[in-house]
């Protein structure tokens, strides 16, 4: 239609200009055949100036159509992928959350087993705890003293009235946070925290910690499995007791609890104490070992004697050492203008670091409280410190304890009531 027109525009410039180039010839006034002419030809291309500057813009304008024709395609096939993709990772996000969901319900299901299994064993534990003792003047107080602070032990794990504690352990002297040191507190009816160097006395012998040990490395799981959603690559050191480590009927259960989350043995460090684990025997040393080939690693603190056979804790995957700094700093020793330690004379202070991870394990000084002691600490060439100078352990928020939280029976299926005199 554009092209008709064009063309009709163009023959109407140039009948005008013939009509009036013929009016001028003919007319006369010394005008004469020349102007006319020239007339004629002014609007001849007139004419066709129009003509094809017309067909001019009409090419440029369907180029310009055919390039937005060209871009729409681009535009609509960009987003067919792009639907496409949203589509996958739907999918994708679908099935991950349907496989974590089957995995953490497995691992439910296996606490749940693992509780009822060893239920038995405590009851009888707990049984011979009410056998009389002998009469000796003294006894009886004694004994009704420690038969309600097991009392309260057992309310408190029933009502689970046990609270996760966490302290930083930063790398020195960055103090960057690269591990957490879990700690468990009960509480009372009243809601008084029970300290560890409370409760257990009175819960170790009556193997009520395989119950405390089994609720926390529960829940330490749990937060190591929320941090490494979060791509926190944070390991968290979990105590447990040479109690849970001989125990033949609660171990099996725990080692196999451990199996099906061996994806964590890089994020979890079982902790216990130098004495302990002196103490440890044949049967403790083996379910050490039956741990470490699943990949998880120990911790030693307590320490109180440096004189440590690193090459025996290389041997039971022993990969740290926890020393308080203010007893490492009192065992600097000035031995002829060459610092030692008091009880490890034949090397310099600052080689014993160094010593300890020539056999893969490494330093922490612990129960920092000053930046003096930092200093002190540096000195030493030691990696790691924890202490109040870095945080304090601070409690679990309730949301993130809900989440960490085995089911509502777990402790009431391990730990069933019983009259207690």
């Amino acid at each position: 239609m554009r092209k008709v027109i064009t063309a009709l525009l163009a023959g109407a410039y140039l009948c005008l200009a013939l009509a009036a180039a013929l009016l001028i010839w003919r007319g006369g006034g010394g005008w004469g055949a020349g102007m006319s002419a020239l007339i004629g030809g002014l609007g001849l291309a007139l004419g066709l100036h129009s003509y094809f500057a017309r067909a001019v813009e009409t090419s440029a304008l369907r180029n310009e159509i055919a390039d937005v024709r060209e871009a729409h395609v681009i535009l609509a096939d960009q987003l067919e992928k792009m639907h496409n993709r949203l589509g996958d990772l739907a999918e994708t996000v679908a099935a991950e959350a349907i496989e974590r969901s089957e995995a953490l319900t497995h691992e439910v299901r296996l606490l749940e087993d693992l509780v009822h299994e060893i239920s038995d064993t405590l009851e009888e534990r707990l049984a011979q705890t009410a056998i009389p003792a002998p009469r000796v003047p003294s006894a009886p107080a004694r004994s009704s003293q420690h038969m309600a602070l097991l009392e309260t032990i057992r309310d408190a794990l029933n009502d689970n009235r046990v609270d996760l504690y966490l302290q930083p352990v930063v790398g020195l002297p960055q103090r960057r946070t690269v591990f957490y040191e879990s700690f468990s507190r009960l509480r009372d009816a009243s809601g008084r925290v029970l300290m560890p160097s409370e409760y257990l006395s009175a819960a170790e012998p009556e193997g009520l910690m395989s119950a405390v040990d089994n609720l926390m490395l529960f829940r330490c799981m749990q937060i190591v499995r929320r941090l490494s959603k979060s791509d926190r690559k944070v390991g968290i050191f979990c105590n447990i007791s040479l109690t849970s480590l001989g125990d033949e009927t609660f171990f099996p259960q725990f080692l196999e609890f451990l199996g099906q989350n061996r994806d964590l043995a890089g994020g979890l460090i079982f902790e216990l104490g130098q004495s302990a684990f002196e103490r440890r025997g044949s049967i403790e040393a083996r379910n050490m070992g039956r741990m470490a080939e699943m990949g998880f690693r120990f911790s030693l603190d307590k320490v109180t004697d440096f004189d440590l056979d690193f090459q025996d804790l290389a041997r039971a995957d022993v990969k740290y050492v926890k020393v308080a700094a203010q007893t490492l700093i009192s065992q600097m020793l000035d031995n002829d203008g060459r610092l030692t330690l008091r009880s490890v004379k034949d090397i310099a202070a600052a080689d014993y670091a160094d010593l300890a991870r020539r056999y893969g394990v490494e330093l922490i000084a612990e129960k920092i409280e000053s930046e003096r002691q930092v200093v002190d600490i540096l000195e030493l060439n030691i990696a790691y410190g924890q202490g109040n100078l870095f945080g304090e352990p601070r409690a679990i928020r309730d949301a993130v304890l809900a989440e960490a939280d085995p089911p509502s029976d777990f402790v009431r299926s391990t730990l069933r009531r019983r009259v207690m005199r």
